[in-house]
């Protein structure tokens, strides 16, 4: 007999709604289907218009609903920045001698989780992470249970949400009948997709440049640490170009996608009659528009990198970068100056990666929420009793 389920995802993108349904049969996971349409009431990364961005859920809920002839009870929403940030704390305990046990461990989640809820009283907790353990100021790589020590710490990362922005989504899907079962950051799951394709990546960066903003993720310990968002992009790059040389920037985009354009033999090498389509031809250096470039992007890498304080300590590991670039930056002259700068003269290796699509995430998505990730750490809250409950349990302990 065939062991067959159906999971609904939903990703919240800058600018479109995803839809992904994926079935799986003896364990065997595949998206069955898949649907972009335009987001319409949400701008600037949360909702504006309830009324409008629950009809098009609706909508296509219907559409799926009628198409696999099912129907979905809960689905996993996947968030695409939706103004999420982290914050870092520590916890300790003191053991004078003792067994680090469990209970050690609840009271350091509970009691950070406390201080959160106090600082950030508007602000929801999607996911806790444990970042760094340490028994009697020695760093370890797992939870020290059972072994005795004077005094232990815990590094967690709190990955927040605004409030409002959950209850709003919250109250869109419970309107379609769906409850929630996991939000989850894409970013997350992206870093969780490149450890289990890379045993040697444990912590990293991964840095997003796209057209018009960019993202710095920071991965420590397997852990999701840190999220910087930047409103700039590639297009800074172009600009710096129209303003210079007053190309127009659709030719601009146009001759930086030519491959082996810009390997100069000399100084004075201009630009191509060619490309002045209804324009006045002008001399302009080929060598003008690489340093125009070059001075760009290494101003992008000091900014959201090198000079950047909130990252000075992985910065003094020597750790790898991963590096996604806007599709539209495909020339070999551009990528091999965001190498250069992004990996300070080789100090650092930079690994360019591919966007990836939400399709191929969908099944860690799953998992995660199915089996856990190893470094997300779940506070585990006590239950207020009642004062003949601790009656009883004072007698009869």
């Amino acid at each position: 007999m065939k062991n067959n389920s159906k999971t609904l995802f939903i990703e919240i993108g800058k600018n479109e709604i995803f839809f992904f349904v994926g079935e799986t049969i003896n364990e065997n996971f595949r998206i069955i289907y898949k649907n972009s349409v335009q987001a319409v009431g949400i701008s600037k990364n949360k909702i504006t218009d309830i009324e409008k961005f629950s009809y098009l859920i609706k909508t296509n809920l219907i559409l799926i609903e009628d198409k696999l002839n099912f129907i979905f009870k809960e689905i996993i929403l996947i968030i695409n920045n939706f103004d999420c940030h982290t914050i870092n704390l520590s916890g300790y305990k003191k053991l004078n001698g003792s067994q680090l046990a469990k209970d050690n461990i609840t009271y350091i989640l509970n009691s950070l989780k406390s201080k959160i809820s106090e600082v950030e009283n508007n602000k929801k907790i999607l996911h806790i992470f444990s970042t760094k353990y340490s028994l009697d100021n020695k760093e370890l790589e797992n939870i020290p249970i059972g072994l005795f020590g004077d005094f232990y710490s815990q590094e967690l990362s709190f990955f927040l949400m605004c409030n409002n922005n959950y209850k709003n989504l919250k109250n869109v899907f419970d309107s379609c009948n769906l409850n929630i079962k996991k939000i989850i950051s894409k970013n997350f799951i992206e870093g969780v997709k490149l450890i289990n394709e890379n045993i040697d990546f444990t912590s990293f960066l991964l840095i997003k440049i796209e057209k018009k903003e960019s993202q710095l993720i920071l991965f420590e310990n397997s852990s999701f640490k840190f999220i910087q968002n930047f409103n700039f992009g590639t297009d800074i790059i172009l600009d710096d170009i129209y303003k210079i040389t007053s190309l127009d920037k659709y030719l601009i985009r146009k001759i930086l996608q030519i491959p082996d354009y810009f390997k100069i033999s000399e100084e004075n090498e201009i630009i191509g009659e060619e490309f002045f389509v209804n324009q006045n031809f002008r001399k302009i250096k080929k060598k003008l528009i690489v340093d125009i470039s070059s001075a760009r992007i290494q101003e992008l890498a000091e900014i959201i990198m090198i000079k950047n304080i909130n990252i000075s300590e992985f910065l003094k590991t020597k750790k790898s970068i991963f590096l996604q670039i806007d599709d539209h930056i495909t020339h070999e002259f551009l990528l091999s100056k965001f190498e250069l700068f992004f990996s300070k003269n080789k100090k650092f290796k930079v690994n360019f990666l591919n966007i990836f699509r939400t399709s191929e995430l969908c099944e860690d998505a799953k998992k995660i929420v199915q089996f856990g990730w190893k470094n997300e750490a779940i506070p585990v809250v006590e239950r207020k009793q009642s004062l003949i409950s601790r009656f009883f349990n004072l007698i009869f302990k």
